[in-house]
């Protein structure tokens, strides 16, 4: 199952998130039927949305994580909420890129550092909070934590991974996100910092029958891990038909005309679950009554 905590060690030095998100992408996944690479970065900026949406305070509170390098992957989409419910999707979901050296899949290359990472948070006010930097990485993970010391001034370590299966399917995916927390002694930092270096791949810890608590302390030994919450995650998209019917609302009655005297009907796509609506016959007479 996939889920995420919410955690800190004892003596109050940082907190944690973590999260197993392998259905979660692999649903993504069957919805685009991306490549490798392309599930890899959809996958950590997909893990990356559950735990950053979890730390905003009110159901009704969403986050738009907007990330463009200009690299061939083109704009990678994430929306979520503070419930666990995350949806996405990448302009190129056909991107295909030869291995790094090491191995592992370029999601770097794939996602480019000629742009930026923009996170929009709306939380019920006049305007949403809108935050911008520049990407240094394209790996998305190290663009987050910069986003975070930039626009936030906090310092957060972030490392999301994904373990692609031969079949394409998702084998495993998680993270965590960790934010020290102002009274934190040198020594723990050292500590801290110690830990982060001394990591193993990621996907590899959640590639395995533990549960995230287990990996929590796994990773975290050198402290003591309480962890106060837990939510279950997934893949969530709310599009519908009322939906739809507004964006062809918003087209306006002269294009929306032109449209039905060609074709006499239109099907639209959803671009976050690749769901399909078709409007003809009556459905479009209807919404042009109702455009006057």
């Amino acid at each position: 199952m996939d889920y995420m905590i919410r955690a800190m060690d004892k003596k109050q030095t940082f907190r944690l998130f973590m999260a197993r998100s392998t259905n979660t992408v692999e649903e993504a996944r069957q919805h685009h039927n991306t490549t490798p690479t392309a599930s890899a970065a959809l996958g950590r900026a997909l893990t990356a949305g559950l735990m950053m949406g979890y730390m905003m305070k009110n159901e009704k509170d969403r986050l738009t994580i907007n990330i463009n390098g200009g690299g061939p992957i083109g704009t990678i989409l994430i929306v979520s909420d503070n419930s666990g419910h995350v949806k996405g999707y990448v302009g190129n979901p056909n991107v295909d890129l030869e291995l790094k050296e090491n191995g592992k899949l370029n999601v770097g290359g794939a996602v480019g550092t000629e742009g930026k990472l923009t996170v929009m948070m709306d939380i019920g006010m006049k305007e949403p909070y809108v935050g911008s930097t520049d990407l240094a990485t394209g790996e998305i993970g190290e663009d987050i934590a910069l986003y975070y010391y930039l626009s936030e001034q906090q310092n957060t370590a972030v490392a999301l991974g994904v373990l692609v299966d031969i079949d394409y399917s998702i084998k495993s995916s998680g993270g965590f996100m960790v934010q020290t927390l102002p009274f934190i002694e040198e020594e723990d930092l050292d500590k801290l910092e110690n830990t982060l270096n001394n990591l193993k791949s990621i996907s590899d810890y959640f590639n395995s029958e533990k549960d995230v608590e287990e990996i929590a302390k796994e990773i975290f030994s050198d402290f003591d891990i309480e962890v106060f919450d837990r939510i279950p995650v997934s893949f969530n998209c709310d599009c519908s038909e009322e939906r739809m019917e507004q964006a062809l609302i918003s087209i306006g009655k002269k294009d929306l005309k032109e449209i039905i005297e060609e074709d006499e009907k239109i099907e639209t796509v959803c671009h976050f679950c690749n769901k399909k609506y078709m409007f003809e016959g009556e459905k479009l007479k209807n919404i042009l009554k109702y455009i006057g």
